[in-house]
């Protein structure tokens, strides 16, 4: 199920009132656990009251479209540590990151490939250095999934030095 674009910019205008970017609207479970989720990210990244205000204002606006019919949760998060890459400036964005790309079951290659991301050329082929050096070349329009892997070291470290 997909949320209406009409309503969609809604929530993104009133995400972006809020000094952050509506990454992705999605719509998991089914039933009365479903939830609609929005994905919210800023450059200083996204914190709780921040999330709790957004989910009023949102809860707001969905309470008046009505774009679910039956019971649903709403969730507003960020985007985590191990952040899905959801659109192709993400894939500009974390360049020199660690990834993990997930291929479509179309894809008659290796289906799921780690190493670093290189970038994005012309919007269509991702550049990614496998853990082997080998510069891979893969169609954009076949990743089913890409996700930054966390390094766990330096989380840890930071964590250490901020207490």
């Amino acid at each position: 199920m997909k949320i209406d674009r009409k309503i969609r910019e809604q929530l993104a205008a009133l995400v972006e009132d809020e000094g952050l970017e509506l990454l992705a609207t999605e719509v998991v479970g089914s039933g009365p656990k479903m939830i609609l989720r929005l994905v919210v990210d800023g450059p200083d990244g996204v914190g709780l009251d921040t999330c709790a205000s957004i989910s009023r204002q949102a809860s707001a606006i969905l309470d008046v479209e009505d774009p679910i019919q039956h019971r649903y949760n709403l969730e507003v998060s960020s985007p985590g540590l191990d952040r899905k890459l959801y659109n192709e400036n993400d894939f500009e964005r974390f360049a020199g990151r660690r990834v993990t790309i997930r291929m479509k079951p179309t894809y008659r290659e290796q289906r799921v490939i780690s190493g670093e991301l290189a970038g994005l050329t012309g919007g269509k082929t991702v550049r990614l250095v496998g853990d082997n050096g080998q510069e891979l070349n893969l169609p954009f329009d076949e990743v089913f999934e890409a996700r930054l892997e966390v390094d766990w070291g330096s989380v840890m470290k930071e964590g250490k030095t901020r207490s």
